[in-house]
């Protein structure tokens, strides 16, 4: 939706204008916003905030050391706006409006052999990274819409990486979990702060969720702490409760590392390999990163296998039934088709059948089906 986009850049245009004056006058004088040096000197000799951070060119002013400025002075909440919208403007507006196409679509570029997981990655542009996270990323998916008269179908694996780690893991307490269609944040949550599941509170369903999906990538206490605002301490103990409670996941990941180190492999349930060569060296570092990938690959990499297979299961099931309806782009476990009216439901039907029997495991896989005229309707 070309006039769309630029009805939504010129919003930004004036909000990042607004701002930029906001922040000027706060400073005291007009500087390079963008410019990491400038606005270091803004910050820190102008305003006097307290500096965290220092680099060989002079402040540091990334995003964490922002997020630690943000309670001291009111302009930090506006440079971190200003720098949010700038990028959702020339990244998404800006530069999806160059590459529309004679046809009036945009046709990304799918590379299959790019990713370390073996995801399929988007490319020219990337539409695997339109921002979801915000309200205003959000509304950039309301400018995909589907082909006049049809309509967009969407479906999502549910928590894929988890159901695949509890299969693969065969730990039981997380099966029964899953198989009892318990939520299996708050249950985690229960297990791992010894409360029943009435007394979870969303912040403590919200730090269980960060255990769960960090322990997938194979997150120490340093980094869980910072994700979720506890002390290194208290970080640890969660990941020692989590393990003490998912036992089956403990003896998983040991036994994944011990295989790649004999192997020098690290592979998915479909046989998949990834080679660790880090395993072997000498720099603890770089052998802590094999460690955490040999551990993490086979969930993710069979994660990956999994929608590739859904692919073109939904493929083979359009042609089957002869409809029109058509697979137009994989996002991470999301799946979208454009269709005609008319064959929403029965594309929907084979699209959550497909991606729901795609693989037998010891737990079911749950894929959500919604449909709107644009993606962000259909998600």
């Amino acid at each position: 939706d070309k006039a769309g986009i630029e009805a939504f850049s010129k919003k930004l245009s004036t909000r990042i204008s607004t701002l930029t004056d906001e922040i000027f006058e706060a400073v005291g004088h007009e500087f390079n916003i963008n410019s990491p040096k400038q606005l270091g000197v803004a910050l820190f000799e102008d305003l006097g905030l307290p500096c965290k951070k220092k680099t060989k060119s002079g402040y540091s002013t990334n995003a964490e050391v922002l997020e630690g400025l943000r309670s001291a002075h009111p302009v930090v909440e506006k440079i971190m706006e200003y720098r949010t919208l700038t990028k959702l403007k020339s990244t998404y507006c800006d530069g999806l409006l160059k590459v529309i196409d004679t046809d009036g679509r945009i046709h990304t570029r799918f590379n299959q052999v790019e990713t370390r997981t073996g995801r399929i990655s988007s490319l020219e542009p990337n539409l695997q990274n339109i921002p979801i996270r915000t309200d205003l990323g959000r509304e950039m998916r309301k400018f995909f819409i589907a082909a006049p008269g049809c309509r967009l179908v969407d479906a999502d694996y549910s928590q894929i990486e988890l159901r695949v780690l509890a299969s693969m893991a065969e730990d039981q307490t997380m099966i029964d979990a899953f198989n009892s269609g318990a939520d299996i944040h708050t249950a985690t949550a229960a297990q791992v702060f010894g409360l029943p599941p009435e007394m979870i509170t969303p912040q403590l369903r919200s730090r269980a969720k960060a255990v769960n999906f960090g322990i997938v990538y194979g997150i120490g206490a340093f980094s869980l702490a910072k994700d979720i605002g506890v002390s290194n301490k208290e970080a640890k103990e969660y990941i020692d409760s989590y393990m003490h409670t998912y036992q089956g996941v403990a003896a998983y990941m040991q036994r994944m590392i011990d295989a790649a180190k004999d192997t020098g492999y690290a592979t998915t349930l479909f046989g998949r390999r990834r080679y660790l060569p880090e395993l072997a060296a000498s720099n603890h570092m770089l052998r802590a990163f094999g460690e955490r990938v040999a551990r993490n690959m086979p969930i993710q990499g069979t994660a990956a296998d999994i929608i590739k297979l859904a692919m073109v299961r939904v493929d083979e099931a359009l042609r089957r039934e002869g409809l029109k309806s058509r697979l137009i782009l994989q996002v991470h476990d999301e799946l979208l088709l454009e269709c005609p009216p008319e064959e929403v439901e029965k594309a929907g039907k084979l699209l959550k059948d497909a991606m729901e029997h795609v693989i037998e495991l010891r737990v079911p896989l749950l894929a959500e089906v919604h449909q709107g005229t644009n993606w962000a309707e259909a998600k």
